[in-house]
């Protein structure tokens, strides 16, 4: 009797948890974003935050949901990607409309121009759409070409996680190069590490495929490892390089 008592009451406990986790992977990768937002348009400067982290997330998350057509694995990733495509289109259109109105030059650039010199440095948010739609109806014929594909689903699984996990490399990277982690924020990386371990360790629950849980432990060591420059360049100040510029991380500032 007692322990029939005990099962009511863990079994809706169980689905609250699950339910919260769920949530928390659909909508925990934007967070980090909604303060910066905010501050670009109250500064109406985004010089601070490189657009390409919308491309990196933009391309994996569009090759993330291609990969759910060839392998499925949980609903909570796949509204994550959808979640996450929403929000960096909402940070491209504002960025590009506060970078062309903050813009000396009266040169216009556009996505039919195909200059590569100006790759992703457009005038208009339209451009950038035009960008993003062709890439996912070029790489949604691909797939639907190689869908039978056992290799195929799996290396474009892998590419998808793995272009998400290196979106720390080119913070790590600018740290070693300037010997210092002056204009990062440590509490940004500090959301980083416990969103990236939450994230793996949900992969690994839920046995989610894994190309997801080996990304995610990379993810995780990139992490630690520019919290280690952190405190080594705090404690440790390394000699100063002729170049002072510390722009902002490339990953969510």
């Amino acid at each position: 009797m007692e322990a029939a008592g005990l099962e009511w009451l863990l079994v809706p406990m169980q689905q609250l948890v699950s339910w919260g986790a769920a949530g928390a992977m659909v909508f925990g990768g934007v967070v980090p974003y909604i303060p910066q937002y905010r501050d670009i348009r109250r500064t109406q400067n985004a010089e601070g935050f490189s657009t390409y982290v919308c491309l990196v997330l933009l391309v994996a998350n569009i090759l993330r949901i291609l990969f759910w057509f060839g392998r499925r694995f949980e609903s909570p990733l796949l509204w994550q990607s959808i979640i996450m495509i929403i929000t960096m289109l909402l940070m491209l259109k504002l960025c590009t409309e506060v970078r062309v109105s903050n813009e000396l030059n009266i040169k216009r650039r556009s996505f039919a121009d195909f200059d590569l010199n100006y790759f992703w440095h457009w005038s208009k948010f339209t451009d950038y759409v035009q960008c993003v739609l062709t890439f996912t109806g070029v790489t949604s014929y691909i797939t639907y070409l190689w869908l039978d594909s056992s290799v195929f689903v799996e290396t474009l699984g892998f590419l998808a996680v793995f272009t998400e996990a290196m979106l720390g490399v080119p913070q790590l990277y600018r740290n070693y190069q300037n010997r210092s982690t002056e204009g990062m924020s440590v509490k940004m990386v500090l959301m980083w590490t416990s969103g990236d371990t939450f994230k793996t360790l949900y992969f690994i629950w839920n046995q989610a495929p894994f190309q997801f849980s080996i990304c995610g432990l990379l993810q995780v060591f990139v992490d630690i490892a520019i919290l280690l420059q952190a405190y080594l360049y705090s404690y440790y100040p390394q000699k100063p390089v002729s170049h002072t510029t510390h722009p902002a991380s490339t990953k969510a500032l």
